[in-house]
């Protein structure tokens, strides 16, 4: 699903937490878009960039709250720039018409469609004034007109006093009566034009009016809105030619039926078209110095769905993102770095991230964006609904391990107590909850237990990813072990890392066990213990990925590359199967 799929009144702004979402980003970004709106800013939705667990879930439903909107990439598209509601023309159309049409709406190309609205090609106002501008190597042509008399009669906004077949295209010569009546016809017969093909605009000339029609011309158009005899009329009609009267005069009137020409001879059936779906990204690449100024949007059908120039891709992304519980284009949705980011709200390491103007960064060393958010509530005197405050206390109990976890602060412990207090529930009762809600292991295939909860980091010029998953003790993690670790080396194959990790987090004791599959270099610095595999690290007392493993990591990468001494390991105790 896209951003542009979800209609809104206003102006939405998603809030949204990183790919591969965890309790923390899924809600806080559900209470930071109520914050929002308890505080009168409308058109703030909650969103999520990655699939639900079981501990999301249980957290969800007990408070009764729906999954956030997914949102797979928010990279602009050409639906989000284009114009929708495209001005275009019939292949019936008058060259008069598209000419209006450039007049009033300052456009440069015009679509030319049939009644389905498939594309024909287009018409340009280049291509137009090739019609009218002289050639003076081919006089003859300067006076063929390709049109109806209907489409005449619309044009000169002229009245039809007696037409004959008057929806037939045809091909008619023009001529100005205007010369003495012995050599009226003397040019046509010099020129072979048949009197059939011939349309005479004649002023209030009577006899040139009534030698045409004895003539057997086409039509006969009488200009400045002067009054016709009955007789020419009666004339008219007994010699089935056909008599309109202009409201102009003569050579303007000349000018005015030339542009009743149909457009069938200027219409450019080389257009290029692109599909709505088209990122702005790969347009700004077509959209090189020669290409067309325009492009046709089709849908599969080959139905117009609307255009899209060049000026159109310089302007302002409409989606609009307040990324919440972390703070790197890597870890967050795809796309976020070619629209506008607003606002950061995070408790994680700084990480590299480039904005178009000023932003609210708010960044605080506690355990929980969740905290974050609720400190926000209680400094501006607004108390979230027990709804929100129950969702509040889930993500922090779940990112702080019920305050047991080393990025535990005693705000977190603060903010606990008062939403609590808010939500009617008792925090531990909840993170029994929380943490019985089911195995992760047990519930998922292994190319999504790697995958659940993991992020992606660029140090030191590497590339690498760690995974997280927490379980009632070790025992579910050993009997999957090599499938895991199969799931492993794929995932580090396919996004092309220098190394993957999985930290397995025992809740109970506050151990950890790291599976890493990859660089052998780089495994061989690891300094904790193995643990009956070469691949397989006990981790005692570690169990924050952001405050513990990452730095770790990052000293192991900066030795490899001839930087610092690695960040030593605590004691640690052998950790045994269970």
């Amino acid at each position: 699903m896209t951003p542009a799929s979800t209609a809104h009144s206003q102006q939405t702004t998603y809030v949204i937490g990183h790919r591969n979402p965890d309790s923390d980003a899924i809600c806080s970004a559900i209470g930071y878009a109520a914050f929002k709106s308890a505080r009168g800013e409308q058109g703030y939705v909650a969103a999520r960039c990655g699939n639900s667990n079981a501990r999301i879930d249980t957290i969800l439903a007990r408070f009764q709250q729906p999954l956030p909107l997914y949102l797979s990439d928010v990279s602009p598209r050409v639906r989000d720039f284009m114009e929708s509601n495209v001005l275009s023309l019939t292949e019936n159309s008058t060259c008069s018409e598209a000419l209006e049409i450039f007049d009033q709406h300052d456009v440069r190309v015009l679509p030319v469609t049939s009644t389905r609205r498939n594309i024909l090609g287009t018409v340009s106002l280049t291509a137009l004034g090739s019609v009218f501008i002289p050639r003076l190597s081919e006089p003859k042509q300067l006076r063929i007109v390709r049109t109806s008399l209907a489409h005449i009669t619309r044009t000169l906004r002229g009245r039809a006093l007696h037409v004959v077949g008057e929806s037939r295209v045809e091909e008619l010569f023009v001529r100005l009566g205007t010369m003495d009546i012995r050599s009226f016809w003397s040019i046509s017969i010099r020129d072979n034009i048949p009197a059939g093909q011939s349309l005479i605009i004649v002023g209030d000339r009577r006899d040139v009016q009534k030698r045409a029609i004895e003539i057997g011309v086409r039509a006969v158009v009488v200009t400045g809105n002067y009054e016709i005899d009955d007789e020419i009329l009666s004339l008219a009609k007994a010699n089935g030619t056909s008599l309109i009267v202009s409201p102009y005069d003569s050579a303007t009137t000349s000018l005015i039926v030339r542009t009743a020409s149909t457009i069938e001879r200027v219409i450019d059936t080389n257009y290029v078209t692109v599909s709505a779906d088209t990122r702005i990204s790969e347009m700004r690449r077509r959209f090189s110095a020669n290409s067309p100024h325009s492009m046709l949007v089709t849908a599969d059908d080959g139905t117009l769905q609307g255009i899209i120039t060049k000026t159109d891709i310089l302007k302002q992304p409409k989606t609009r993102l307040v990324l919440v519980d972390h703070n790197e284009i890597s870890q967050a949705v795809p796309g976020a770095d070619e629209v506008t980011i607003t606002e950061i709200i995070d408790h994680h390491r700084l990480g590299a991230i480039n904005t178009a103007q000023p932003i609210l960064f708010l960044n605080e060393p506690v355990g929980s964006t969740c905290t974050i958010v609720a400190d926000l509530f209680r400094r501006e005197g607004l108390q979230p609904s027990p709804q929100i405050a129950g969702i509040l206390m889930g993500g922090l109990i779940s990112d702080t391990l019920h305050l047991n976890g080393p990025t535990t602060t005693r705000k977190d412990a603060i903010l606990l107590a008062w939403l609590a207090e808010i939500a009617g529930v008792q925090s531990k009762q909840l993170a029994e909850e929380i943490f019985n809600s089911g195995s992760v292991i047990l519930a998922n295939s292994p190319d999504k237990i790697v995958r659940s909860d993991y992020k992606i980091y660029e140090e030191e010029n590497a590339r690498f990813s760690v995974s997280q998953v927490e379980e009632l003790g070790f025992g579910n993690f050993w009997r999957h072990s090599k499938a895991i670790a199969s799931a492993l080396e794929e995932l580090r194959e396919s996004e092309q890392l220098l190394f993957a990790a999985l930290l397995v987090t025992d809740i109970n004791t506050q151990n950890s066990l790291l599976l890493v599959k990859g660089d052998a270099a780089f495994i061989g610095r690891i300094s904790y213990p193995h643990v009956e595999q070469d691949e397989i690290f006990d981790m005692p007392g570690i169990v924050s990925r952001k405050k513990q493993l990452i730095p770790y990591l990052t000293s192991l990468l900066k030795e490899l590359s001839g930087g610092s001494t690695p960040v030593s390991t605590p004691p640690f105790k052998r950790t045994r199967r269970r």
